[in-house]
């Protein structure tokens, strides 16, 4: 399921590097939060094209590059019969669709899934009551951090109210690539998939930084452990051309900026109910192939 990667207590995030497909196949990209997605005018790590949640929502169900949920391929109508013959499903979509009767379809499981996505919003954090005019909301190291975070230049990338240029509207969506280091050779080049321009290649979508200190590990193929060294990393990178990372940063200041980062995780939201698991039960039990892939899945994927 989505949320064997998107867990709600992890800001909708994962704690692994990376994530095996259904059937082992390695994952290669970190998993991205969902706060906010329904602002993001791109939504992946390396595809610009990838702009509407309708879109990226057949990416792992059908997608190959790599195997996420296995349907590509499959009989055409594996998902919706999987949905059709589960105990609860038809009644949730006549209840959500009635003007198409309850149908099951590819087009009404991702409308689905984005519905439910774009009411993932997060902005109740305490930098949010900070900013709404409680000054006691956050501590003054945090202000300091905050006072780092623009100066430094942070905010450039990590912009606006998401922490992400790739929600600023009015920024195309692959303005919001940028690079930190050039990919090793055989490595993840990031936006030159797509572009084939050698000059895109170690180019990867912002991040927002909403929830970001339950989110660990960073980055886009999730190399870095801990929100300091993540920090850090971005001052690391020899022959970096980029003004903006060539600056140093301390100790103390990696402090600061820590306590400020940790001031936009949102408790509201990682534990609202309506955002939560649903009760076990749907699917049913007698479902023995998903209660299998639910077993697979929890060997290999879910944290404690």
């Amino acid at each position: 399921s989505c949320a064997t990667c998107h867990e709600q207590k992890r800001g909708f995030a994962d704690p692994n590097k990376t994530r095996p497909g259904f059937d082992g196949t390695p994952g290669e990209r970190n998993i991205q939060t969902l706060a906010n997605v329904a602002f993001f005018n791109s939504l992946t790590w390396g595809g610009p094209h990838v702009d509407t949640l309708e879109h990226q929502a057949l990416i792992p169900i059908e997608g190959f590059v790599p195997v996420e949920m296995g349907f590509g391929g499959k009989k055409e109508g594996a998902l919706p019969q999987r949905l059709k013959d589960q105990s609860c499903y038809p009644a949730l979509f006549r209840a959500a669709f009635p003007e198409k009767n309850g149908e099951i379809s590819l087009n009404t499981i991702t409308m689905a899934l984005s519905v439910f996505q774009r009411a993932l919003v997060s902005l109740d954090a305490p930098y949010d009551r900070y900013r709404r005019g409680d000054a006691s909301a956050i501590s003054a190291t945090a202000k300091r951090g905050e006072q780092l975070f623009n100066s430094k230049q942070c905010a450039t990338c990590h912009a606006g109210p998401h922490f992400t240029d790739a929600a600023l509207p009015d920024r195309k969506p692959a303005e919001s690539f940028h690079r930190l280091a050039l990919p090793h050779d055989g490595k993840d080049a990031g936006l030159q998939r797509i572009t084939q321009k050698p000059e895109d290649a170690g180019k990867f979508r912002t991040p927002s930084l909403r929830n970001i200190a339950l989110s660990a590990p960073y980055m886009h193929d999730g190399e870095i452990a801990t929100l300091p060294d993540a920090i850090r990393h971005h001052y690391a990178m020899p022959g970096q051309t980029d003004a903006r990372l060539q600056q140093s940063v301390t100790n103390a200041e990696v402090t600061d900026v820590v306590a400020f980062l940790e001031t936009l995780t949102d408790q509201t939201f990682v534990t609202n109910p309506a955002f939560a698991l649903p009760p076990r039960g749907c699917p049913v039990p007698e479902d023995t192939t998903l209660a299998n892939d639910e077993a697979i899945s929890q060997k290999l994927h879910n944290s404690p």
